[in-house]
């Protein structure tokens, strides 16, 4: 079931604009192992991507104001496949929304970095009025409350 979706873009030229005035400010948004690729400094084309990541992430939990840059890091496994490490901040916000899986996508054209982010938690089995009891299905009135149901004309 899907908890939360995030997109955010990125301008690239402004990011590293961002970066030349603020030099300490990657180490703020960034863990060591996120500005770095097969021990190579990533470029800010790479590194925006990141942040529109941890952007997008972000709002796929809630947009809630305590969240640290650094508990979110973007990972990449042996094909360059993106994919967050939650700690902190960030892991406790998704666990309070029960999200079991994040799905992230990375693209940059045109001097603009774009993430998207789908955040799921896996479906409850019943839980209760609305869940999977028998009884409750779609267009059975089930979901009305008992006023709804009595309405003159209803079946």
């Amino acid at each position: 079931m899907i908890v939360g979706v995030g997109i955010d873009v990125c301008s690239v030229s402004r990011f590293d604009a961002m970066l030349e005035r603020h030099p300490g400010i990657v180490e703020r948004l960034f863990n060591p192992a996120e500005t770095r690729v097969r021990g190579l400094a990533r470029s800010g084309r790479s590194l925006s991507a990141r942040f529109a990541a941890k952007e997008a992430l972000s709002k796929a939990l809630g947009a809630p104001g305590n969240l640290s840059w650094r508990d979110a890091e973007v990972v990449s496994d042996d094909n360059d496949r993106p994919s967050m490490k939650m700690r902190g901040s960030v892991a406790r916000r998704a666990a309070e929304l029960g999200i079991t899986r994040v799905h992230l996508s990375l693209s940059h054209d045109g001097g603009i970095a774009t993430a998207i982010v789908i955040a799921e938690r896996d479906e409850p089995a019943s839980d209760g009025p609305g869940g999977d009891e028998p009884g409750n299905e779609p267009g059975d009135g089930a979901d009305l409350d008992e006023a709804e149901r009595d309405e003159p004309g209803r079946n």
